[in-house]
């Protein structure tokens, strides 16, 4: 192998940066020539792709986003225009390929390893929603900003002696809400995987309002409903003012937590190493505190298990 190259697709997410330069740094050491494809599959058919050097990726890593770009492109689905993008990277010269994103992009990756790419994965996602893996890269990042703005939430709500609910991101995954909601000492927590009854969230606002509670958090997965539709039933039903505040993509940005940081360097040299191993369809992932890797169709089949022992966790602490 002598040429390797690197794109980010779908979602940004906290850490592909510090990803983009440890593959960069790591390919060089090892003598590769390396190509950065800018926007996705979707730059990589359009042949934007260019080579790097350890200046390219020179203060990157404490940034948010990707400097590569990113793009979501639904016509990669097709064989025809797979064949092309092998084609385009043959032209290239390009012998391995590093996919950072999440389950579309893998996807994407283990089909051009069926067309003779050897390819790696890297999983890039605030969601935290590829199962083989205990974390994706941006989700500790995300983490930490919907912590920030829960503790700055549950400041005005305690002075208006009110109810705020704070919507994240999450649509088919609730990990987000749920790490961030016990984190954040959210009364309730409300997540795709488990729904929510809503006479048990009015009663339990009723019964801490005797008790002298006269604020609470909610923390809404985008995936089970919208905010402020909650907050005005609520309302009606407890006669308590209700905001509701959608968080949005301000949770994709940001610069990326430490351990975000570190972990996407691990897992950029991982891949690096795959390469040079001459390993192809490889997804990369952590358990614990180990970097692993394992077939990547492996990976996409496996079913997401709901940390069901930590929601309880969440649920008892709540009260």
């Amino acid at each position: 192998m002598k040429t390797i190259a690197i794109l980010t697709s779908g979602g940004d997410a906290p850490g592909m940066n510090a990803a983009i330069r440890a593959v960069v740094r790591a390919g060089l050491d090892r003598g590769f020539k390396v190509m950065g494809i800018q926007r996705g599959y979707s730059g990589l058919l359009n042949g934007e792709i260019f080579e790097m050097n350890r200046h390219s990726v020179s203060d990157i890593i404490h940034k948010g986003g990707t400097i590569l770009r990113t793009a979501r492109c639904e016509e990669f689905k097709q064989e025809e225009v797979r064949k092309k993008a092998a084609q385009i990277l043959k032209v290239f010269g390009i012998d391995g390929l590093v996919v950072i994103g999440g389950d579309g992009s893998f996807t994407g990756a283990r089909l051009l390893s069926e067309l003779g790419v050897a390819t790696i994965g890297i999983p890039g996602t605030i969601d935290n929603d590829l199962p083989y893996t205990e974390y994706t890269l941006g989700f500790d990042t995300a983490l930490n900003t919907v912590l920030d703005a829960i503790n700055k939430l549950r400041d005005t709500s305690t002075s208006h002696e009110r109810i705020s609910i704070v919507e994240v991101m999450g649509r088919n995954c609730g990990d987000i809400a749920l790490y961030a909601g016990l984190a954040g000492g959210a009364e309730s927590i409300i997540v795709p995987e488990k729904g929510y009854d809503m006479d048990e969230i009015c009663k339990t606002i009723l019964e801490g309002k005797l008790k002298g509670k006269m604020h609470n958090l909610i923390i809404l997965a985008e995936g089970v409903g919208g905010a402020n539709e909650l907050a005005e039933k609520i309302e009606e039903v407890t006669n308590v003012e209700t905001r509701a505040t959608i968080l949005g993509h301000i949770q994709r940005g940001g610069s990326p937590s430490a351990f975000d940081r570190v972990l996407a360097s691990k897992m950029g040299y991982r891949a690096v190493e795959l390469l040079a191993e001459g390993k192809t369809a490889r997804a990369i992932g952590v358990e614990g505190t180990k970097v692993i890797d394992l077939d990547i169709n492996e990976a996409l089949a496996m079913p997401r298990k709901f940390d069901e022992k930590l929601y309880e966790v969440a649920r008892v602490l709540s009260y």
